[in-house]
């Protein structure tokens, strides 16, 4: 092949890689906006269920209550989605089942 071939090829190779190194990035973003979302989403849901019930009962302390609950259900979601998902892709394949009876 030519020096330009050559050149041609080295060129769309690094292309490539930047565009995946890209893509790597915009996942990365797109990852932690889903998770920031879900911890507003559950801060503002079940604060405002807190909320509604304590103006109902006069208890106001209801309304912080729901908030930490949305919070801690929130998080709880996310490492269950989230840490399931890693969890599948860093699995090499079937695993032996390992006895001391050896």
């Amino acid at each position: 092949m030519s020096d330009h071939g050559d050149d041609a090829v080295t060129r769309a190779r690094k292309q490539a890689q930047k565009q995946a190194a890209a893509r790597g990035r915009a996942q990365g973003l797109e990852v932690g906006w889903t998770v920031f979302s879900y911890l507003l989403a559950g801060m503002a849901a079940y604060g405002g269920i807190g909320w509604l019930i304590g103006r109902a009962v006069h208890v106001p302390l209801l309304f912080p209550l729901g908030m930490l609950a949305g919070l801690g259900i929130s998080i709880g979601y996310i490492i269950h989605r989230f840490g399931r998902q890693q969890a599948a892709e860093r699995a090499p394949g079937p695993r032996k089942e390992i006895t001391g009876d050896r």
